[in-house]
């Protein structure tokens, strides 16, 4: 396939902001991009990912900041000079076009050479596996034959930079990772540069290079999936990561990175993974995965250890999801390698190492229903 990505060193991100009616919506977002990176931004509805994804596509003007390529500024110029590529959520297909035309129309708006449209066309609907569909309409296709078609839209402008704006969504679960797979094949057999939006962490973690987590507005974290994984820098990120439970509690002493807090009746060995001092009220961070329900022969030498009740045993296929209920009404999630009976007492083991301890109290700032309020109202004006 000859179709390749425009060259290009590096994308940054200077200082990037932008205001809805006097409220911050993005502020300060600085991140650099490598040409070839796969970069997603997370965060829950209304924490300014999309509108970070609109201000670098040119939808969105800028309130401070500048954006430039290999040190030239193109926060200036108007979208379509950009040349970046877009997949939105819902597909934004011509319905009264075919397959073919559908992805010929950015060449032909262009000007581009017929016989180089129709090369560019094949090869771009090839590579998304719709050869037998080219003549279809749009509403004769699937969901995801229709992303598909979406994608390949994007692609056949050998764009510097695709832009996903949460493309699977709409999709069912199945075809979600199917189109995962297809989304990152591509990603790499062309060289592109891509820029996702999503509020899926594991779509996240399972797609990208680094991961940029926002919420209201501001950076969280910038870093790799396993360093986002196994060490969020807050209690934020850590919610956003899949650490499901989240308790407050006291930190009672403090020996370099090793902790112990106490709440709910409940002391534990934990990890301080910000600074805290004793006496301070902390809020500590748990995965299910790593809060397990063990059996008499499991070995808990230098783990917590404590019990609680089994409210609701859900089957995941090879595992189950528990809730269970401490002595003292505290609900947590944790995980079992087989089925607990519902009232049943069990045992629980956590080993210290994968008890988080964070700051309880960061700065709230907008609300997220607020800011997702404004962008909707923006973006549609």
């Amino acid at each position: 396939m000859s179709l390749t990505a425009s060259a290009f060193d590096t994308l940054e991100l200077k200082d990037v902001g932008r205001s809805f009616g006097g409220r911050e919506a993005l502020a300060d977002l600085n991140l650099t991009i490598r040409a070839g990176e796969f970069i997603a931004l997370l965060g829950p509805s209304g924490c300014g990912k999309s509108t970070a994804l609109n201000c670098l596509a040119g939808l969105l003007p800028l309130t401070h900041g500048e954006i430039l390529i290999d040190g030239k500024r193109i926060d200036v110029l108007p979208s379509e000079k950009r040349d970046f590529g877009m997949v939105f959520q819902n597909y934004a297909l011509f319905p009264h076009l075919s397959v073919a035309k559908n992805v010929a129309f950015g060449l032909e708006v262009r000007g581009v050479a017929k016989a180089e449209i129709k090369r560019r066309v094949s090869e771009a609907i090839a590579l998304v596996k719709l050869e037998e569909h080219a003549k279809k309409l749009p509403g004769q296709l699937s969901g995801g034959q229709q992303q598909r078609v979406a994608i390949a839209r994007a692609v056949v402008l050998e764009p510097r930079i695709v832009l996903m704006d949460e493309p699977l969504s709409n999709l069912d679960a199945k075809l979600r990772l199917d189109m995962r797979t297809e989304i990152r094949r591509l990603h790499q057999s062309l060289g592109l540069t891509t820029v996702y939006v999503t509020h899926d962490q594991e779509e996240a973690l399972s797609l990208a290079d680094r991961l940029v987590v926002l919420r209201e507005g501001r950076v969280q974290q910038i870093g790799t999936p396993t360093e986002l994984h196994n060490n969020p820098a807050n209690w934020h990120v850590a919610d956003f990561m899949g650490y499901r439970n989240l308790l407050d509690m006291e930190l009672t002493e403090v020996s370099g990175s090793e902790a112990r807090v106490s709440g709910h009746g409940l002391s534990l060995a934990a990890t301080l993974a910000q600074p805290a001092k004793p006496g301070d009220t902390v809020r500590m961070a748990m995965r299910p995965h790593d809060l397990n329900v063990v059996n008499d022969h499991t070995v808990t030498t230098g783990r917590n250890v404590f019990t609680a009740t089994v409210g609701v045993v859900e089957y995941q296929g090879r595992e189950f999801a528990v809730e269970v209920t401490t002595s003292t009404g505290q609900r947590l999630f944790v995980h079992a390698e087989t089925a607990p009976r519902v009232g049943e007492e069990v045992t629980l083991v956590l080993d210290p190492a994968r008890a988080l301890v964070y700051q309880q109290n960061l700065d709230a700032g907008v609300s997220e229903e607020e800011r997702e309020h404004q962008e909707l109202a923006e973006v549609g004006s």
